[in-house]
């Protein structure tokens, strides 16, 4: 599986805290009636119609036809895109990029950087959230090592990035973020959706005995979610 071949259904019925915990950038992106807005990463298209109810022309774009057919058919009225986050144009530019939980998947920073500051007209605003350093920290550690698909950034780190492709960052956050993910069999359902290419059905039974000591109680697991938020502006 790659990470673009999600279980859209599966991902909407268990793991709707995604989008969930995405109202609140929703919230810091403070969509305007009238404004072109670019939701990068999609999904299921929750907060993509969330924009649109805010009177903004919005356009949703993703890299999984999974998910897009799910989006489209959740919200056949609104215009979704099939496009890879480090490699997208969109044309003309708008007024923002809203990103929710996807750039973490996206290991060529530059790549998205460079095109969510072409997709942005000058003084438009790139408002994500996605994990940040340290994230899922216990998890990893468990794993022990192995090559990963994510991409945990520092604020500075990821500041860097910005500034290298005319993206000011006026706003960082690096935020803990506790995670429940509820039933017996939550976090082995968990690690099949987003951790199916490294890991086996064996790996994910031995890793939940693992960690069950520390991180499941009452019929919760709770994994150590760390997320990064930022603000940026194009500055030319």
């Amino acid at each position: 599986m790659s990470t673009t071949d999600w279980n859209a259904k599966q991902y909407q019925q268990r793991h709707a805290y995604v989008f969930e915990y995405g109202k609140a950038v929703l919230d810091l992106l403070s969509p305007q009636k009238g404004e072109r807005i670019l939701d990068l990463g999609c999904g299921s298209g929750q907060l993509t119609a969330a924009i649109a109810d805010a009177g903004a022309t919005v356009i949703g774009l993703d890299s999984s036809p999974e998910m897009l057919a799910e989006a489209r058919a959740n919200y056949p009225t609104l215009d979704f895109r099939q496009a890879d986050a480090a490699n997208f144009s969109i044309d003309p530019p708008v007024d923002a990029v809203f990103s929710n939980a996807v750039l973490h998947w996206v290991k060529d920073a530059n790549g998205a950087a460079a095109s969510i500051s072409k997709a942005l007209k000058p003084n438009g605003r790139f408002v994500a959230e996605f994990g940040g350093h340290g994230n899922i920290r216990s998890i990893l550690e468990a794993l022990g090592p192995i090559e990963t698909p994510w991409y945990y950034p520092t604020i500075g780190e990821y500041a860097t990035v910005l500034e290298r492709h005319n993206l000011e960052p006026r706003q960082a956050w690096l935020i803990d973020r506790p995670t429940p993910v509820e039933g017996e069999d939550g976090f082995e359902h968990w690690l099949s959706i987003f951790c199916r290419d490294i890991t086996t059905p064996e790996q994910r039974k031995s890793l939940a005995e693992k960690l069950r000591p520390t991180h499941y109680k009452a019929g919760v697991w709770t994994l150590d979610y760390r997320r990064l938020r930022i603000v940026a502006y194009k500055t030319a």
